[in-house]
């Protein structure tokens, strides 16, 4: 839990807002129960959700221009996924 503080302390100060250690606890893009603040919005989820796919890996556009967007951030995001596509 210390870590959890650690984070949420630091994306607090990152993205301007308030998080606790509770509010980065997350289940993963497929959970409708425990996920991150930012998660609820995300297109990304949101496009996996209404196509009903696994993750992103199992799309037929893939990989589309929010995803790439999102490699820019997270690249290791499209070693996953890649891995996962075969």
């Amino acid at each position: 839990d210390t870590e959890r503080k650690k984070v949420a302390e630091m994306w607090s100060k990152e993205f301007n807002t308030t998080m606790s250690s509770e509010d980065i606890n997350c289940d993963g893009c497929l959970s409708d129960e425990r996920v991150f603040h930012h998660c609820t919005v995300c297109a990304i989820r949101l496009c996996g959700k209404e196509k009903g796919i696994l993750n992103c890996a199992y799309c037929d556009v893939y990989a589309c221009e929010k995803l790439n967007e999102f490699f820019e951030v997270v690249p290791d995001a499209k070693k996953t996924l890649d891995h996962i596509r075969g």
